[in-house]
């Protein structure tokens, strides 16, 4: 039936026939394999039994894998029909991908060994490989904060040094991405990207399945509500991250969320108008009881204050995951709280038709495409408040490293940038300033997203339009300190299997406005070499503040109630695992 379905598409599909056929002739042997050792073993005798059961236990062990190698092999032919309009890159790559996993059998080895150690990556080993490749950004961000130290002082008092130092500098980020290249193309080349990319898709949408049966239950009139209201007196992106904080309520209470908008002050039409309904079948707060957080669990409708405000605050805010799922999320992912916030917003941000046609209308008038880098400029009314100044040298400097790194593996034919700001002379200035990049971007929607005029239709589309821009592209660089590269970064984690290292901030490390305690524990020590670091020991949580970016982050060790410098690459995150609801009516 499958090879029908092949036969039948294009000439790419019939090149899989041969892989097809090889398969089946592997798994034919193998059984010929098993049904001789069966009959010696059973003309042998007893003196020869033990050998027969080890062959017969073998035997068994490769069946196993044959299955395996016959799942994983639907599987992919599966995800080549799917695709079948898609491009012929992609197609080029399924095949590349099917014809690698048939070449890795070695000759003698049996015909099904394909499958030893292929199918599913241990913990250790992923969080190790990705270790390695933060550890390796960290050393370098060491690196380069203390040269340029000794450059700046050189300047002064020995400049005959400063070119060297320069030269030995540019050698050492030579070096950074040639390393940085090995560590991604290992991961490319273990074995493990099926499984990557099946896991991610597979977990997505189990969670999608779950937020939408909790939020289309049986029968609206008897539910249980949690009432949320879009009134938080804040931006755009703080408002959305108030909503997923009253979604995760509602997923951890299992109660159905019910959001209240009419009178947003984004648009006074409500959340209705711009997205698609949370719920197909209950969208009212009606109920026999109501109160205020907590109530009582036989309260029917909760109404929730705003995340500050919160009393008693549960364990299951973020940074929590829930206990079911993080051992294959912490095994997937590198940073999990933001693919599990990232998947909220993958329920809620469904666009309505017209939202959806302004979206595609934006992309087509911007002449966005891949590759490109998103840089999120946030000027106005945070620099000075809640952020410092930076130049648009300094986001530029972490595009060209991007580009930099990116060109090692392929040939890039136009840098590209897409710029989205709340000051439209940022475009401009960059347009100036980098006559060599393709620089992207609205100034009418960066005018619009001033204070003054930031509460509009036009504002609220532009806004829209930039988040999804940022979030389609293929590296972040922005302030986290902003809630509106916050958000894109989460949503960019539902189109890969992993895009926690997709970003390079320029000051805060990543949080959740409200969050619990963010901890990190010690597993190398360290003994102050100055008076404004810390000491740590293995098994020490260390509450952090943030990272400087230059091989260091602030924290306070709750062992020692010392706060202070520490070398980042000295601790690993401390995921918080809280038991929720595990929904096992979803399958």
């Amino acid at each position: 039936m499958i090879i029908r379905q092949l036969m039948g598409l294009n000439p790419w599909a019939r090149v899989l026939i041969p892989f097809v056929f090889v398969w089946v002739l592997f798994v034919l042997i193998f059984y010929s394999k098993l049904n001789t050792s069966a009959l010696a073993s059973s003309s042998n005798g007893h003196g020869e039994g033990d050998d027969a059961l080890k062959r017969l236990e073998q035997a068994l062990q490769q069946l196993e894998q044959s299955k395996r190698i016959d799942h994983e092999l639907r599987l992919m032919v599966d995800d080549y029909l799917a695709e079948a309009g898609q491009s012929a890159d992609r197609k080029q790559r399924f095949i590349d991908e099917l014809g690698n996993k048939l070449d890795q059998e070695a000759p003698g080895t049996g015909a099904l060994s394909l499958a030893r150690s292929r199918s599913t990556p241990t913990l250790e080993y992923e969080r190790l490989r990705r270790r390695v490749q933060t550890n390796t950004q960290e050393l370098w961000n060491l690196l380069q904060s203390e040269v340029t130290k000794v450059q700046k002082q050189a300047q002064r008092t020995a400049p005959e040094l400063v070119k060297p130092l320069t030269s030995f500098l540019s050698l050492a980020a030579e070096h950074k991405r040639s390393l940085l290249t090995d560590i991604e193309r290992t991961r490319a080349a273990d074995g493990y990207e099926v499984w990557r990319h099946r896991e991610a898709a597979d977990l997505s949408d189990l969670v999608q399945k779950r937020l939408t049966h909790l939020q289309n239950p049986e029968n609206c009139s008897t539910a249980r509500k949690l009432l949320c209201r879009l009134n938080k007196g804040c931006g755009y992106g703080c408002q959305l991250h108030h909503v997923v904080y009253c979604f995760i309520m509602a997923y951890a209470t299992e109660r159905t969320l019910i959001l209240k908008s009419k009178g947003w002050r984004y648009h006074k039409a409500g959340w209705e108008e711009v997205f698609q309904p949370i719920s197909d079948t209950c969208l009212d707060s009606n109920g026999a009881s109501h109160a205020s957080w907590p109530g009582q669990a036989n309260t029917q409708v909760l109404t929730l204050p705003i995340i500050d405000s919160l009393n008693p605050r549960p364990p299951y805010l973020p940074l929590a995951i829930p206990a079911d799922l993080a051992p294959r999320l912490m095994k997937l992912h590198g940073d999990p709280i933001v693919w599990w916030i990232g998947q909220f917003l993958k329920y809620l941000l469904k666009p309505t038709g017209e939202t959806r046609q302004m979206l595609e209308n934006g992309i087509e008038r911007l002449g966005f495409k891949k590759p490109i880098v998103g840089v999120h400029v946030r000027r106005t009314d945070k620099v000075g408040t809640e952020a410092a100044f930076h130049g648009i040298e300094e986001y530029m400097m972490a595009v060209d490293d991007y580009y930099d790194q990116l060109e090692l593996t392929e040939k890039v034919e136009k840098r590209r940038v897409f710029v989205a700001s709340d000051d439209p002379k940022v475009i401009e200035e960059t347009k100036r300033k980098y006559p060599h990049y393709e620089v992207i971007g609205d100034p009418n929607v960066a005018k619009m997203a001033a204070v003054s005029t930031r509460y509009t239709d036009s504002s609220l589309n532009g806004i829209i339009l930039d988040i999804h821009l940022l979030s389609l592209s293929d590296y972040l660089v922005c302030t986290f300190s902003s809630q509106v590269c916050r958000v894109a970064y989460e949503i960019m984690q539902s189109m890969y299997p992993d895009a926690s290292g997709r970003f390079r901030s320029l000051d805060d490390i990543y949080y959740y406005g409200g969050q619990n305690s963010h901890n990190r524990e010690v597993v190398l020590p360290h003994d102050p070499k100055g008076h404004d670091e810390i000491q740590l020991r293995p098994g020490d949580l260390v509450g952090v503040a943030g990272n400087h970016w230059n091989g260091f982050s602030k924290g306070k060790n709750i062992r020692t109630n010392q706060v202070g410098l520490f070398p980042s690459f000295k601790v690993n995150d401390k995921i918080e695992i809280v038991d929720l609801p595990t929904y096992p009516d979803v399958k």
